[in-house]
């Protein structure tokens, strides 16, 4: 039984430092998992702030480009009603005009570089939808590896439980069977005793029968004797 004991002390160390082990490696895995979609949510967070800015700056060249659009209206419409009056300023609205042109240009490549940075904001939508679908999955795929290392767990305890309980059952039947076999030998004690004390006590009593008789034949002889002795006097 110390055996059995110490036995299972040293399973019991085994299956501890084992379970340690695995603990400490599966905390590693999650953490480093861990650290790593906290990185990849602060860079889309900065990619958010980014599009945000980038956003607002679009919003700014787009009044920016209102205002000189209606600024551009007021002047056409200014000019024409007083195109007759200003028949004499003719070189200067031509000049004027020159400008305007060049604003318009200025506009066009304004506008150009708007559809250019749209474009690019798309693409950086498309990228960062892409980058969150790839982060779900990774975290379902965690919690998936997750569950089935709990799942694991529970099983690799319940199969612990399950030869703790049959070793039990052995002890028991071994201690059980111990004892059995102890009544057995007491029992067989119990009759040797028996049986001595039987031997010993018709020893004693054929002693006695066998003294009784030596007696009896002892008076005999000289109750012989005696009536030998008589015969001869008369």
């Amino acid at each position: 039984m110390r055996k059995i004991k110490k036995n299972k002390r040293s399973l019991d160390v085994s299956l501890f430092s084992s379970k340690s082990f695995k603990n400490v490696l599966k905390n590693y895995k999650k953490n480093k998992e861990q650290k790593r979609i906290k990185e990849i949510k602060l860079q889309k967070l900065a990619e958010n702030n980014q599009i945000l800015k980038d956003r607002k700056e679009l919003r700014s060249w787009e009044e920016r480009l209102s205002k000189e659009n209606s600024k551009l209206k007021f002047k056409e419409e200014e000019l024409k009603l007083k195109e007759k009056e200003l028949k004499i300023r003719e070189e200067q609205q031509k000049i004027e005009n020159k400008r305007l042109i060049k604003k318009d240009e200025d506009l066009g490549l304004i506008d150009k570089d708007l559809r250019s940075k749209e474009k690019e904001l798309k693409i950086k939508g498309e990228e960062q939808f892409r980058k969150d679908i790839d982060l779900k999955a990774r975290e379902e795929e965690q919690n998936k590896k997750e569950l089935k290392e709990k799942r694991k767990k529970e099983k690799f305890l319940r199969e612990i439980m399950i030869q703790e309980e049959e070793q039990r059952k052995i002890e028991n039947l071994k201690l059980k069977e111990w004892e059995e076999q102890f009544d057995r030998e007491q029992k067989m004690k119990e009759r040797k005793e028996i049986l001595k004390d039987e031997k010993l006590r018709q020893r004693e009593l054929n002693k006695l029968n066998s003294g009784e008789a030596d007696l009896s034949n002892e008076l005999s002889s000289k109750l012989e004797t005696f009536d030998v002795d008589k015969t001869s006097e008369h």
